[in-house]
């Protein structure tokens, strides 16, 4: 299997990790974002909407980070993709709040206008509004997490077994890190959020992100607490 990734990605690092932790046999071909090769052939024949990450399984080809979790899990049989229905329904419920409510308002609304030139909005007070948007938005997400799906009792997302939805959720806060983000008051999250950042092969995956936060660590930014 191969995997078309690039480290900086958000979405290509939860799927790392998982493969890391799992010691799954994976290929991982660097695509470079930086230079633009998402952008053109042959990588945008593989993938039309010219994204990463992407999974080669033969020739079998699978986009959507969320969607190559699951795969992936049911390919080796994780129990961090539980088989009994409703156990399952539930995961596939928080990685789709994760997808579509959280990282929407807390990616694309407020860390990403603020770090990627290619993300600002013009002019510049259209740019303002979406970052406070994003901003506000985010502390209705976490509280959500902090107060609903995690509580004071619960190691992971689900109660004391990983899951796919915890890989998945955990390394799309990462973009905090670029802006400088604590989630202060929010001490179900960090705890969660700690728990995560202990596994083994948590550092090596997320190396370049750190490297790229540091850089920008004498920047003024804005944040949710």
């Amino acid at each position: 299997m191969k995997l078309h990734m690039h480290k900086v990605s958000t979405t290509s690092r939860p799927i790392l990790l998982f493969c890391s932790e799992n010691q799954i046999d994976i290929e991982v071909v660097i695509v470079d974002l930086m230079q633009g090769e998402h952008m053109q052939e042959p990588f945008a024949k593989l993938n039309p909407s010219k994204q990463v990450p992407v999974l080669e399984d033969g020739d079998f080809v699978l986009t959507e980070s969320s969607a190559i979790l699951k795969y992936l899990a049911d390919k080796i049989d994780s129990p961090a993709y539980p088989k009994e229905r409703r156990s399952r329904a539930h995961v596939n419920e928080l990685m789709d709040w994760f997808n579509t409510g959280f990282y929407r308002e807390y990616g694309y609304h407020l860390v990403y206008p603020q770090v990627y030139p290619h993300h600002v909005r013009s002019p510049e007070d259209s740019n303002k509004v979406t970052v406070e948007w994003g901003r506000e938005q985010c502390k209705h997400w976490l509280s959500v997490l902090n107060d609903h799906w995690l509580g004071p009792d619960r190691k992971y997302l689900t109660g004391g077994d990983i899951t796919i939805a915890d890989y998945f959720g955990s390394v799309l806060f990462t973009p905090g890190d670029l802006i400088g983000e604590s989630f202060k008051g929010y001490d179900n999250v960090n705890r969660w959020l700690n728990t995560m950042k202990s596994l083994p092969s948590w550092n090596t995956v997320n190396d370049v992100h750190y490297g790229f936060a540091g850089s920008l660590k004498d920047k003024s930014f804005v944040t949710i607490t």
